[in-house]
Parts: C-alpha cells; structure tokens; sequence
C-alpha cells in the first residue's frame, strides 16, 4: 500500500509563535521538498492571509507550473463562499484543503449554525472549486474530538459529501488528545464505515504522541499522513517529518514511502535557520547527538561487532555516527575519532590522548572531533620536562573600567614566590607578575614575539583553544598551551617556556 507524506510545514508549521517564512524561503522549502525529500504533496498556505502570502504561494505555484507539479500544492480554505476559492484561483494553486467542522459542538457554538446548514455551505463551496477547476480535499477540524462526542454528526457530514467530487478526508487531531490505542480503533472505525474514501491522518503533539498516533493511524488504514519539518506547529507541534518516515518504514510492513531519507537531515537544517527554532540536540534522526555515542563501552563494541547499532543507521538519513570524546571516553572512542580523520597512531599515543581528553572531559562539557587534531598536537609535541618552575597558583580578576589584576605564586627550586600586578589585558597581567617574580630570583625573561589563537572549525564559544607562542631568548622558541579557556592555554603555553628555558639553560644575549 503506497502511504501519501503531505508536508504542512509552510502552513501548519509557520502557525508555530514567532515563525514567518519569507516568499523567497517557502518558495526553497517547497522546492525542497517536493524535489529533493520528495513528499507527495505540501500545504504552503492559508487563503486570505496576506498579500505576502499571495506573492508566497505565485512564486511557489508558478515554478510548480513549468516543473508538473501543480497537482501536489495544496492551501487551506474556509467555508466562505467564493472567497477562498477565489483567492486560491489567482495565486495559481489548483487544490484547496476545505476545512470544515468534524464536531457538532463547534458547529453549533462556532458557526451557530444546524448541521445542515453547515453541510449545505461546504457543498456549494465544492461545487465551485470544481467549476473553477480546483480540485478539493476535506479537513474535519476537531475531528478527534467529534467522532469520540458527537459520532453520528461526523458519520452525517461524511454520508453526505461522500458523492461529492472529494479526493480526500483529512482527519485531525486538532487538539492532539488521542492516544495511539483510541487513534487506531477511531480511524479504523472510519476506514471499515466508508472503504472507498480515502482518509489522511493529520496529528498533533500535545502529548508527545504525534509520532506514535501517526504509525498507528496507518495501521488502521489511513493512506496519507501529515507531518512539519521538525515537528513544527502551534502549541507543541505537528507529527515530526523524519521521525513519521523512520518509523513507517521501519515498523509498517506492506507500506511504501516515496520520500529519500537521505534528504531528511538537510531539510531539517534548511528549516532551522529558516524558521529560527533550534533542533533540539537529542531529537530523533535530525537532532545534533542522536547518533553519537557516549559510552567508551558502546564504542568498543560497535568495533567489535557493531554491537549498539539500530535499525536507524545514520548513512540513510545522510549523516555519520559519532562518538563523543570526554571524560567518559575509552580509548575505542578515540580510535573511531582517529579513523574517521584518517590518523593512525601507536597504542602509547592513543593512551596518552585518551588520558588528556578524560582531564578536558572534566572542564569542558564537549569535544568534538574538530578538537581531537588540536589535543594530538599538544600530547605528541610536549616533551617531558621535570618542572624546575611550577605554577602553584593564580588569580586573575576582570572588572569593567579597571585594569586586569593577577596574583601568581610559582614555586622555584623549592621556594614558594607570590607577586600582584595589573596589566592591559588579562594574560599581560599574568605576564608582569611572573616578571617580578623573576626580576626577585635574578632570572631571564623570554621576550614575547609572536602570539597566534586558534579554534577549530566553526567558531564555536565552547570551543578548544590552542595559543602558540614564540618567544626569544637567546634563540627563537615556541611553545603551545591547550585549554577551554583562552587564558589559561596562554598560560600553559608560558609555564612550558619558562621550563625549557630552565632545561636548555637558554640566556640572553650580552
């Protein structure tokens, strides 16, 4: 059985608070969309809402016109008399989604009308949406609600548009109060009643049920089904696209889908800057962590045997598993690091960066892979040095118009020395401490040449910093310092200056 995806992203989904999609991006979702993730059909509008939203679906439309794929945009309309339709017949679109009331409660105390009534308007807007050449589909909004209070109003509604010139019948769950046992037995319930119609499931995720109540809305029958990018929509969101494709085909035998999984994970990004409505990091398929493992011991046993894989393999969805480097990493999360870098290193090597990755694990709450060739520099490039100059403690304060102040206490051949300095920034105050401390014990400065900061890729806040210094004493030297913080790996990379200053017994020139 082929299952229908309608995407609803750019119409259900911009209904989420603060969301508005400019024509420009709705016109690239849609594309997306219908080319590249290949959903069957999307929803990119309300009628009547604007007249952005009129440029929105002509620029959509338009491009849909010369591609043949008019038949699959759909808009939302009202029973309105020829206002809708009118509205839907000058942007270009050629299907309207009607929404009607699915529970005599909101006919009576909403419209104030009798359910006749309500039935008679729906067929005339029908009818001239065929005469205009639009083809129609039905939503029951509160359906959910309606066929659990008031089902024979929705078996009356149903009897009497079943010979209209309808394609489908939407049924939502407009308040996202069904639970997956009542969606199958509702839907069921409509499918067995009226075999020859067809019947979408349209969720939503009050409940965080959205996903579940989609798959089970297909195993009662329902051959299409609605789904945002990313779960987006009002209140707490629509049934999720990747989440709704990862388990229909995963757990509906029989089924076929024609959306590319492997496009999942792009539009899912192309939204989130879109819409400005961060993917939460733990979400299924799309989130940033949900295929990274944590577990040194998850990572040993996937190489061993791939023994922590699912079903959700993250090539389909166009995305590598990861394993996350910290304080809980073993040295298999290393190694699965280092391959996917290219690095081959001894097993002393990776014992040595696995035991510095642990010690950052405790300072810094992620490391990525970006990282790992930044800790490899600094492990492999330190030489051991017996700390003749040992940094005991310090101190450095900040305040908003005053000068940085640093108090230093470095222990010297067995002597404890403390001094306190200002300085122009933060390091520089570090610096003249240190320097007073060796203008006390009588001993060379290195002269600071050169001072490089460098972060890995994409300038994250929380990333590792690596400051490289050259220094002068007597030669040119440089030493690095590795850190999450940009002070303190300038002040590793100092105290490894001071060290082998003391272990070359580097001396200025006279």
């Amino acid at each position: 059985m082929r299952v229908e995806v309608m995407d609803t992203t750019l119409r259900d989904g911009e209904q989420t608070p603060g969301v508005s999609f400019t024509h420009t991006e709705k016109y690239n979702i849609a594309r997306m969309l219908l080319e590249e993730v290949k959903v069957d059909r999307v929803e990119v509008a309300s009628a009547r809402v604007s007249k952005g939203e009129m440029e929105a679906v002509k620029l959509i439309t338009n491009w849909c016109a010369q591609k043949g794929y008019l038949d699959r945009i759909e808009v939302l309309g009202f029973v309105d008399g020829t206002a809708s339709v009118d509205w839907i017949y000058e942007s270009g679109a050629r299907v309207l989604n009607l929404l009607c009331k699915g529970s005599v409660k909101h006919v009576k105390y909403q419209l104030k009308k009798t359910p006749e009534e309500h039935i008679h308007d729906i067929v005339k807007v029908v009818n001239y949406a065929r005469s205009k050449g639009i083809r129609v589909n039905v939503y029951l909004e509160i359906w959910s609600e309606g066929i659990v209070q008031s089902p024979e109003y929705v078996f009356q509604l149903l009897d009497a548009l079943k010979e209209q010139e309808i394609d489908r019948f939407m049924l939502p769950d407009t308040l996202g109060v069904l639970h997956p046992e009542q969606t199958y037995q509702l839907v069921k319930l409509m499918v067995d009643k009226y075999p020859e119609l067809r019947f979408d499931f349209h969720a939503h995720n009050d409940y965080d049920l959205a996903v579940a109540n989609t798959f089970m809305a297909v195993k009662a029958g329902a051959v299409g089904v609605h789904t945002t990018v990313n779960g987006l929509g009002e209140r707490t969101g629509n049934a999720s696209l990747a989440s709704v494709v990862g388990v229909l085909n995963d757990f509906c035998e029989g089924i076929e889908l024609g959306v590319d999984e492997t496009k999942l994970a792009k539009i899912s990004k192309i939204v989130e800057a879109f819409s400005g409505i961060r993917i939460p990091t733990n979400k299924p398929i799309v989130g940033e962590n949900c295929f990274t493992q944590t577990s040194g011991v998850h990572a040993d046993g996937d190489n061993k045997a791939n023994l922590y894989f699912n079903n959700l393999i993250p090539e389909r969805f166009g995305r590598l598993r990861k394993y996350a480097l910290g304080k809980s990493s073993g040295k298999a999360s290393i190694q699965k690091n280092l391959e996917e870098l290219g690095i081959e290193l001894d097993q002393e090597s990776i014992r040595k960066i696995t035991d510095r990755i642990v010690e950052l694990g405790d300072k810094k709450e992620n490391i990525t892979t970006d990282d790992l060739p930044y800790i490899i520099s600094d492990v492999l490039r330190t030489r051991q040095i017996d700390e003749k100059i040992k940094l005991m403690n310090y101190y450095i304060c900040h305040a908003r118009n005053l000068k940085p102040v640093s108090t230093v206490s470095l222990k010297i051949n067995g002597e404890v020395y403390e001094e306190t300095s200002n300085g122009d920034g933060q390091y520089d105050a570090f610096m003249k401490a240190i320097t007073k401390i060796y203008e006390m014990v009588n001993k060379p400065m290195p002269q600071l040449v050169d001072y490089i900061v460098t972060i890995p890729p994409g300038g994250k806040t929380n990333a590792l910093v690596e400051t490289s210094i050259t220094w002068y004493l007597g030669r040119e030297f440089k030493t690095r310092g590795l850190d999450s913080d940009q002070t303190a790996s300038a002040i590793k990379a100092t105290m490894k200056a001071l060290n082998l200053i003391e272990e070359m017994n580097l001396q200025p020139y006279i």
